[in-house]
């Protein structure tokens, strides 16, 4: 208990409540020893806590500046209600789910996505101190990786909790986490492996429970094996005693395993059909819990995830699709009712192929042996369904094995041994029930072991820090287990009884149960074994979290695991593979026909039972080799706790979570820590805390001296503190008792301060006020004389001012009287005038509308009249030609003038008819002919079909090298062109047959039917109707039979002139074999401007302008990936262009080939090859004169073969020489594009000597040995370039790629370890955080290595030293200044983000003063940056996030204004981003206040209405890459002479022209 002083008036205590277990209270006054009553102010009123004793005082509070605490074990206060708050306000108000406990993650389960485990926040954990992080699952999994390649000792992390509490979710970020940093930046095979593991394992192996909807049934231990660089090359896979009762039996609400339900819903795919699945209600064991689906899963999308990853494991789909076979027969086989025709058994014996009528007569039978003789006797029905639920049982649990062993087999690599690994231990947690059977009765077995061990392990990590720091300690005294262990695993334990009563031929659960209480409550009573009052198929063990009382209904049964076995030789007898249905042992037995089932009993009478093996014997067996594993590594133990039962985002139940807390060990941890010292202070940091309680020397050196000699003083109880090499050790409460002084003396010193300054301020007030008077009484005298002569004043000019008004006023009406008298004369006279105008205007208008009118009269008079007379003329005509009219028709009605006009028609109509006959005769015959000629054409199109495609597959085939084509051949070949033309000839000329004789015969009837229509219209219309609709019919069949030989004739004409274009082909390519287009180039004469020297550029002389770029061009390339491909190529063989130039045919080509080939060497591939490592040259080409050139190769061309040659052989190995054994510092003091310069004259003195060979051998030398240099530091392959010029340029840029990356790379991992430490954690402000030390920040975590005190610390002096180096070299190597920029926007952006990242993530970080010396920081990086220019490239807009942050530590966080202008400030921040900030904020000082809720969340409202766009994620994406732009930079003509070439390179002879 605390010290009793503690307990004044206004400290804060715990008190129980029955809902929220513990409820803070205010303590009203004093407590002094004897009181009964403390009287304590609480939420709704006030309240009498009685007290008995001491003993009995409420536990204290925790000092606000502690609240909120990464690690438990920190807290001044270490108890129940403590730990509780403090999850409490870590959980609900920060959103925290990660928490310390010592060595212990406490995990809370959110149900909820939370964007904390993406890649950023990977990198922001990898290599990382555990007490520098906020609590996270990485850095559990980071600190088990750095001691696994530190102490090169295996580890294991032991993840626990309840079921629903997140421990599958973890271990799967867990094993993420070492496939990310143990593998590459993509994951390797095994690593792909080791992740798809997972979704297989929660198909076979979680189901939906009360508690959770994807919970594991089963327990599993992953050993993740290590190489000696630290990658996954290995992977191993333990299960602990799977659920397979849940195969047959589910409570209500409750699910079967997913993998059934993902069956069901695939059951209308196609190769699913066969199953002969249904809806999962119509099964048995799928439907009894109720619950067919989950809200929010997809069981058809999981299935497909689940074949993938078997697909990656290596299983095949054969494999798959048998397991599937064998898991929809196990469906059906719940659904068999013994029945003359049973549906259900029929399709499961089908599905595993097995005999039906003997499965049917060995579910309902059993063989017994009486007497040496084996009887058959009959089940009942009872037995018959327990029988068949056993096969069921055990085919899933063979099943589910097989799958585990084909993981492992597929988790292994071959020829590669694990170093090292680390276990991941994902068991159930600690499992009480209203009733708890056999599963329960093991898992809390299991969970009493384990909490041994992490006793233990606890307990001697407390030891080794006491010993490490040279305490006089005593033992500290821990409640251990053993009692309950050997109750349950010893001699005569429960399970040894159990597995007795096994063997008994009639043993049963009650014969059990009563010899447990004659052995642990009549004979030898245990203390941790009791019987229930009210049941006597009962017992009770007390455990370390709770007493469980166990039903023994169903021990013996679940125990024994028995199949009969007939039902085993049946499956034996199965088509399907045994391996799927039998364990190892069972196949065994099935070669050596031994009759035994090594998982579980089988009745096979006396035999069998001397081979049994309980299922209670394998786990304790399993249990004992796991136990040994994790004894032999290094553990780390995370806490999985489930908030509440409802399954709701962040809803915390105190009851439910303080239940989980005492289960899993987490209480018991922090009850060891407080049995010992758990407050540990350096010495500094307490010196820096607590300075103003310590006398003597107040310098830092001294700290250790003045805190033993002021603490005795302080703490008069020597048992209260101890002293360490390094740290001071406090007991439990202790800290809160120097805060209490702490804070006493500073209250004393404000008394006094707050004395002497309000004297100061009255003395200063009185002489202000005195002051004041005389001032004021000055002011007034002033004041009333000014106002006398202002009211002499005010009056004079009150005279004058009336004078002057008087006269105004007059002078004003007689100046509007006189303006008026003139405005009314004018207007009077105005009018006036008006008026007579007016009156001259009408008589002017009356006289011309008169003359208007008069004319108009006389106008309609005329038309009158005129009208009258020509209707008079039309009537006379009218009737003259009625008269005429009547007179015709009386004529055309008379008969002669009838016959006179058909007089000679009827002998017209005959020829007609004759001639229409005619007509038919000929249209028949020409019918006969087209169809005659339509046969012989399709005999045609057939022969040419029959050519073609003989001709095509002679062209499919591979060409025979260099084919000889004699003139005979090419003579047959024309003759067959000619041939196949006059066959198109006459083709077409039938076709346009049709069309002629169509158009004549359309013609003739048109003109028949015209004749026939004169003559006698009304008798002839039938016939010509019906001829003229079977001529337009047999019209359109002749259109269509003409387009479909028109169309074939397109077709066959196109087919010839493919056939022609082939043999013209074929005849040029005589004795010449086919390149592919990508190697064969056509050179042509360049023109003689190309070879002036005023136009000679790098590319400017290029024979192929097709093929490169101009000069003026820039090539963009872009690098959005760190690891860029690389294309490959090798050198080819000689290409046309090769051997012209060999042949000396076109010097001037040569010429020009070599120096394009030479001239794709930039500047900046020269400056990233000597900045990467001291054995890397790079080479830049400057092309000298041409006239020079030219005049060099003639001379040197005469008569010196044999020099050159000896020469080339030197020149070869010096090149090489020179390339690996100049060093950075010699190749830096050189001139910029020497090594370019020297290799150019090298390949133009081995170019001048026309031999080939050599020439490419120089080559290769020279770049085999670049790619060598490169690769000193890069272990990836590099592949050669190619002789292709095209891709040469490609290669090239590669290349320059991949030294611009490696120069980044080199850069980046030199600047890595540092940017944190100086950028952060520097003061570079000497003193501004002196004081800035918070309670509990400080405590490492148990067994961790003290945290070293002094070194070299790395500052923004040695970040800006590293950045002025790269500087330097590329500024001596010419790099153009855009490629600069882009350069150090690239690294400004990998400091901020990395800065960034480790600042959300670090609590001790976010305060004031720690945010001014950040900004110091900055301030000096943005002024480097602005002092060489590189300000224009980006690089300081990417410090703005980071600038923007450390704004928001420093600015004020209390009022709605601060809020809106944090806001507006932080606009280069996320929503998420600036609330973590705010939330992690802590105070600095005691002058410094916490960021209220309140603030947040209106913050927080602020955020929703802003549409920045930012992304939602937390970190920043520190593997970001920018695009990177190459500028293309002619280098400047240089001549051989000016070169200055060291004499230690020995090739002056390159000089010689």
């Amino acid at each position: 208990m605390a010290s009793l002083e503690l307990y004044s008036k206004g400290a804060n205590v715990w008190i129980p409540d029955p809902d929220a277990v513990w409820v803070s209270a205010l303590l009203l006054q004093d407590y002094s020893p004897g009181e009964k009553h403390l009287l304590l102010q609480l939420s709704n009123g006030k309240v009498n806590y009685p007290v008995a004793s001491p003993s009995d005082l409420p536990p204290l509070g925790n000092p606000d500046i502690l609240e909120g605490e990464n690690d438990l074990t920190a807290l001044s206060f270490l108890h129940e209600p403590a730990v509780l708050h403090n999850l409490r306000v870590r959980f609900l108000d920060y959103s925290s789910i990660y928490t310390y406990c010592g060595i212990v993650l406490v995990a809370i389960n959110p149900y909820d996505q939370l964007p904390i485990y993406g890649e950023e926040v990977i990198d922001a954990y990898s290599g990382q101190d555990m007490a520098d992080m906020e609590p996270h699952i990485f850095s559990v999994a980071e600190e088990a990786y750095r001691t696994m390649t530190r102490e090169e000792k295996n580890q294991s992390i032991i993840i626990s909790g309840e079921s629903g509490s997140g421990k599958t979710v973890s271990a799967k970020f867990t094993m993420r986490y070492f496939a990310v940093v143990g593998g590459a930046a993509q994951q390797t095979s095994v690593e792909e492996r080791v992740l798809a593991s997972n979704p297989i394992m929660e198909s076979i192996g979680n189901a939906k429970t009360t508690r959770n909807d994807n919970s594991s049934r089963f327990g599993k231990y992953i050993e993740i094996g290590f190489g000696r660089k630290g990658d996954i090359i290995a992977a191993n896979m333990r299960t602990y005693l799977l659920e397979k009762s849940r195969v047959v039996f589910q409570a209500s609400a409750e699910r079967n395993y997913h993998i059934f339900y993902q069956l069901c819903a695939s059951r209308e795919l196609p190769e699913m059909r066969a199953l002969k699945l249904d809806g999962p209600e119509r099964f048995r064991y799928t439907s009894q819990g109720g619950e067919i689906h989950i809200p929010g899963t997809d069981d058809l999308s999981d299935l497909e995830r689940t074949r993938n990853a078997f697909t990656i494991l290596g299983v095949q789909p054969d494999q798959q699709m048998e397991l599937f076979r064998i898991l929809a027969a196990v469906l059906h086989l719940g659904n068999v009712n013994i029945q003359a025709d049973d549906r259900s058994l029929a399709v499961f014996s089908k599905l595993l192929g097995v005999e039906g009528p003997q499965m049917a007569h060995w579910l309902c039978q059993r063989r017994l042996a009486v007497g040496g003789e084996m009887l058959v006797k009959p089940m009942s029905g009872q037995q018959a369904v327990e029988a068949r639920d056993a096969l069921a049982k055990h085919i899933y649990g063979q099943l589910f094995t097989w799958t585990v062993q084909r993981l492992n087999s597929a988790l292994r690599t071959q020829g590669r041994q694990s170093k090292s690994f680390i276990g991941v231990l994902d068991i159930y947690g600690f499992e009480t029930f209203d009733r708890n059977s056999f599963e329960q009765f093991c898992i809390n077995y299991a969970n009493e072991k384990l909490q041994q061990q992490f006793n233990r392990h606890v307990f001697h990590l407390e030891q080794e820090e006491y010993v490490r720091e040279e305490l006089a300690w005593s033992r500290i005294e821990f409640s251990d287990n053993q009692q309950c262990i050997n109750l349950i695993e010893g001699q005569l334990g429960l399970f040894d009884l159990l597995d007795e009563e096994c063997r008994m031929p009639k043993g049963s659960d009650e014969s059990w149960v009563r010899k447990l209480y004659d052995q642990h409550l009549t004979s030898k009573p245990h203390p941790h074994f009791r019987k229930p009052r009210m049941s006597n198929s009962a017992f009770i063990i007390l455990h370390f979290a709770d007493m469980v009382q166990y039903e023994c209904d169903g021990f013996l049964d679940k125990n024994r695991d028995t199949v009969f076995e007939e039902l085993i030789n049946i499956l034996k007898a199965s088509q399907v593979h045994t391996y799927y249905l039998l364990n190892d042992d069972e196949l065994v037995s099935q070669q050596g026909n031994v009759s035994s089932v090594a998982n579980g009993s089988v009745r096979s009478g006396k035999r069998a039972r001397e081979h049994k093996l309980t299922v209670g014997f394998q786990f304790r067996q399993s249990l004992q080799m796991l136990m040994d594993t994790l004894n032999s590594t290094t553990p780390h133990y995370v806490r999985c706790i489930k908030p509440n039962d409802l399954k709701e985002p962040f809803l915390f139940d105190p009851r439910r979570t303080v239940q989980q807390l005492r289960a899993c060990g987490v209480l018991e941890t922090i009850r060891i820590s407080a049995a010992g010292y758990p407050s540990r202070w350096t010495y500094e940091e307490f010196f820096s805390r607590y300075r103003l309680l310590l006398r003597g020397s107040q310098s830092q050196e001294q700290a250790q001296a003045s805190c033993r000699q002021t603490l005795p003083e302080l703490i008069p109880d020597p048992d209260q503190y101890c002293f360490g090499k390094t740290k001071v050790f406090f007991r439990a409460g202790q800290v809160a008792l120097l805060e209490r002084l702490r804070a006493e003396r500073l209250r004393v010193a404000a008394v006094i301060i707050q004395g002497r300054v309000r004297g100061w301020l009255a003395r200063i007030r009185y002489t202000r006020i005195c002051w004041a008077t005389v001032t004021i009484q000055r002011y007034c005298r002033g004041a009333l004389a000014r106002r006398l002569a202002l009211t002499l004043r005010y009056t004079k000019a009150a005279l004058v001012i009336q004078k002057t008004y008087r006269m105004v006023v007059v002078r004003q009406l007689f100046l509007m009287i006189r303006q008026a008298t003139i405005i009314i004369q004018a207007f009077t006279r105005g009018t006036l005038e008006r008026r007579r105008y007016r009156l001259l205007v009408a008589e002017q208008a009356a006289v011309l509308l008169q003359a208007r009118v008069r004319g108009w009269l006389a106008r309609q008079a005329y038309r009158r009249v005129r009208a009258a007379v020509v209707y008079m003329q039309c009537c006379v005509r009218r009737r003259a030609a009625r008269r005429a009219l009547l007179k015709l028709k009386t004529e055309a009605r008379s008969v002669e003038r009838y016959r006179e006009l058909n007089k000679g028609m009827e002998v017209k109509l005959m020829q007609l008819q004759l001639r229409a006959d005619q007509e038919g005769r000929k249209s028949a015959a020409l019918r006969e002919t087209l169809h005659a000629e339509r046969e012989a054409t399709g005999a045609e199109l057939e022969a040419l079909r029959a050519t073609i495609q003989k001709l095509e597959s002679q062209k499919q085939e591979k060409p025979q090298p260099c084919p000889v084509i004699s003139e005979r051949e090419v003579e047959e070949r024309r003759r067959a062109e000619e041939k196949a033309a006059q066959d198109i000839l006459q083709l077409t000329q039938y076709l346009h047959l049709p069309h002629k004789y169509t158009f004549s015969l359309l013609s003739l009837c048109v003109f028949y039917v015209f004749i026939l229509l004169c003559v006698c219209a009304e008798h002839v219309q039938q016939a010509v109707s019906q001829a003229s609709a079977a001529l337009r019919a047999e019209l359109d069949e002749e259109r269509r039979k003409y387009q479909g030989l028109l169309r074939e004739f397109t077709r066959l004409e196109q087919r010839y002139d493919n056939l022609r274009e082939m043999s013209l082909l074929t005849e040029c390519t005589k004795g010449h074999r086919r390149t592919d287009s990508t190697q064969s180039l056509s050179l042509e004469h360049p023109s003689p401007t190309l070879l002036s020297p005023h136009s000679l550029t790098p590319l400017s002389s290029s024979p192929l302008p097709s093929a490169f770029p101009s000069p003026e061009e820039v090539r963009r390339v872009s690098v959005t990936s760190p690891s860029f491909e690389r294309k490959t190529s090798v050198w080819s063989s000689e290409t046309p262009m090769v051997r012209e130039c060999r042949s000396g045919k076109n010097k001037s080509q040569k010429r020009n080939v070599t120096k394009l080939s030479l001239s794709l060497l930039t500047p900046s591939f020269l400056l990233v090859c000597q900045l990467a490592s001291p054995s890397i040259v790079c080479y830049d080409l400057y092309l000298v004169d041409e006239s020079c050139f030219v005049r060099f190769l003639e001379s040197q061309l005469r008569g010196q073969r044999n020099q050159r040659e000896e020469e080339l052989e030197a020149l070869r190995w010096q090149l090489s020489q020179a390339i690996s054994d100049i060093r950075v510092d010699s190749a830096l003091s050189l001139p910029p594009g020497l090594p370019a310069s020297v290799l150019f004259l090298c390949v133009r003195h081995a170019d001048c000597s026309g031999d080939q060979t050599h020439t490419r051998s120089l080559c290769s030398a020279a770049v085999t040995a670049m790619k060598a240099a490169l690769k000193t530091l890069d272990s990836d392959k590099l592949v050669p370039l190619t002789t292709d010029l095209s891709v040469l340029i490609r290669a090239l840029s590669n290349l320059c790629i991949q030294a611009y990356q490696q120069l980044l790379s080199i850069t980046e991992k030199r600047l890595q370890n540092i940017i944190v430490p100086a950028l952060l954690e520097s003061e570079t402000i000497p003193g501004l955080s002196g004081s800035a030390v918070k309670l509990g920040t400080s405590r490492k975590r148990a067994g961790s290595d003290p945290r070293t005190v002094g070194g070299d610390a790395p500052t923004m002096g040695l970040v800006l030293r590293e950045l002025g180096a790269l500087h330097t070299a590329l500024s001596h190597q010419a790099l153009p200044p855009t490629q600069m920029e882009q350069a150090f926007h690239q690294l400004t952006y990998l400091i901020s983000a990395s800065a960034f990242n480790s600042l959300l993530l670090r609590k001790d970080m976010c305060c004031w003063s720690r945010g001014m010396q950040i900004r110091y920081n900055v301030s000096l990086l943005e002024e480097w940056l602005r002092s060489r220019g590189l300000q224009a490239g980006g690089a300081v807009a990417t410090l703005e996030p980071l600038i923007q942050a450390v704004q928001l530590l420093q600015a004020g966080k209390k009022s709605e204004a601060d809020a809106q202008a944090l806001v507006q400030t932080c606009t280069a921040l996320s929503s998420q981003q600036i609330v973590k900030i705010l939330t992690l904020y802590t105070p600095s000082s005691d002058l410094d206040e916490r960021v209220t809720l309140n603030f947040i969340r209106t913050v927080q409202g602020l955020l929703k209405g802003r549409s920045d766009g930012q992304p939602p994620q937390l970190l920043m994406d520190v593997r970001r890459v920018f695009p990177v732009t190459f500028p293309y930079l002619p280098p400047p003509v240089l001549h051989a002479e000016q070169l200055v070439i060291p004499d230690s390179l020995k090739i002056s002879f390159l000089r010689r022209a």
